[in-house]
């Protein structure tokens, strides 16, 4: 199978990433709030910290490919790559809209498909478009240095896009303009490429309402969490959730829905709580307070769904959900309001299982990566000074496209 993912612990067998190229180098600090940064990353050190991630998964046994590989292949088609390079421009903006014809004259000029899909990653300046036409207020008035198709500095950020749930995908409509055009490739991916193509797809990114895969977690065959963030509608929930229940093909048959502050600090539910172990969970002690849990199960009718609202600790649902032993909730930071609080914005609760009881964490969060020892958790540290800057850990760098099953 190309594809399958039934839960979060599940030995990883493949997985998609994205090494950082040259749209980090195109940050500027006037541009960080838009395009979603806090800071500049260095790229060359970013680079090898990846580099060292990667290494890493292959280690564990999986099989790493990347995003900009799968997309390059099917480039390789002219008629797809023409209607590739039109999508980018049409969903790039005004500045982009008004050179069109520069610009796809521009970008169908690489004929390596791989440097056009990283040129398309990295964005197009007006410095590069010089001399392809003539359009005097246009070249009078734009500098050298501004940007007519926008980098996308998020993309290393694989989990986004789109999500692996059983045997299908969930491929998504961003919260932000600025990451929308991160599902271009996706698309491409899952319309053309062999391996991909003709997938069960439970959300599209015409949709109206955005959610991103940092806020679900396949936590079984049958349950599917989902997190109602900053990023992540109810809206959404609700018509994936009907989408699953419709396809016979899919197991899926309870939405978990946990709705938490809409903050950029809990961006993603992954930011917050993630699976290390068959009972045992990391979570920032910080939502327990504000957290409301649902449960979505079908209802009457083939549209219908039942909510309802589960009460009791967070252990005590996991527990009555899943059908499983007693479970440990292992706090970001311990009982240290300050480590808690410090490790959560670096990440501390956004770990990679590769399999059940071993996860790859960043190694920036000591306090939080020493109580996962004790709490019994074989535990990978991967360098992280620059990644981390983007604001995610090793679970929203990485897209597993197969697990084996519990």
């Amino acid at each position: 199978m190309a594809l399958h993912v039934t839960s979060e612990i599940g030995t990883l067998k493949k997985v998609m990433l994205h090494r950082p190229g040259a749209e980090l180098e195109h940050l500027v600090p006037g541009e960080l709030e838009r395009l979603l940064f806090d800071d500049i990353p260095y790229l060359n050190t970013a680079q090898a910290e990846h580099d060292t991630f990667a290494r890493m998964l292959r280690e564990q046994g999986a099989e790493v490919v990347y995003l900009e590989d799968l997309v390059a292949e099917v480039l390789k088609d002219g008629a797809v790559r023409e209607q590739f390079v039109q999508r980018l421009i049409d969903e790039g903006g005004a500045a982009a809209l008004s050179v069109r014809e520069r610009l796809s004259a521009y970008l169908l000029s690489l004929e390596d498909p791989k440097e056009l899909v990283l040129k398309s990653m990295a964005g197009v300046s007006m410095k590069e478009l010089r001399g392809r036409e003539h359009t005097p207020l246009v070249d009078l008035l734009k500098s050298d240095s501004r940007f007519l198709l926008d980098p996308m500095p998020n993309l290393y950020f694989t989990r986004d896009p789109f999500a692996s749930i059983g045997q299908g995908i969930s491929l998504h409509r961003m919260y932000s303009s600025t990451r929308r055009r991160e599902t271009i490739y996706a698309s491409f991916v899952f319309a053309y490429h062999p391996d991909f193509r003709d997938l069960p797809r439970y959300y599209d990114r015409e949709a109206p309402y955005s959610i991103e895969g940092g806020d679900l977690l396949n936590l079984n065959e049958n349950t599917l969490a989902v997190g109602i963030s900053q990023r992540t509608t109810p809206e959404a929930v609700e018509l994936l959730a009907k989408r699953l229940f419709a396809d016979e093909r899919c197991a899926v048959d309870t939405v978990l829905a946990f709705d938490i502050p809409t903050m950029r600090a809990f961006m993603h539910l992954d930011t917050v709580f993630t699976q290390v172990d068959q009972t045992k969970f990391t979570v920032h002690p910080g939502i327990l307070g504000a957290l409301r849990v649902f449960r979505i199960t079908r209802g009457e009718g083939t549209e219908a769904l039942k909510v309802t609202e589960l009460k009791g600790a967070l252990e005590q649902v996991l527990e009555e959900t899943l059908h499983c032993g007693p479970v440990t909730l292992i706090k970001c930071g311990g009982t240290d309001r300050v480590a808690s609080e410090r490790e959560q914005w670096n990440d501390g609760s956004n770990t990679l299982c590769v399999k059940a009881g071993t996860v790859v964490v960043y190694d920036r969060n000591y306090v939080t990566n020493e109580i996962l020892r004790e709490n019994g958790i074989t535990v990978l540290e991967m360098p992280s000074s620059e990644l981390s800057r983007g604001r995610g850990g090793p679970r929203c760098m990485s897209m597993p496209l197969e697990r084996e099953a519990l």
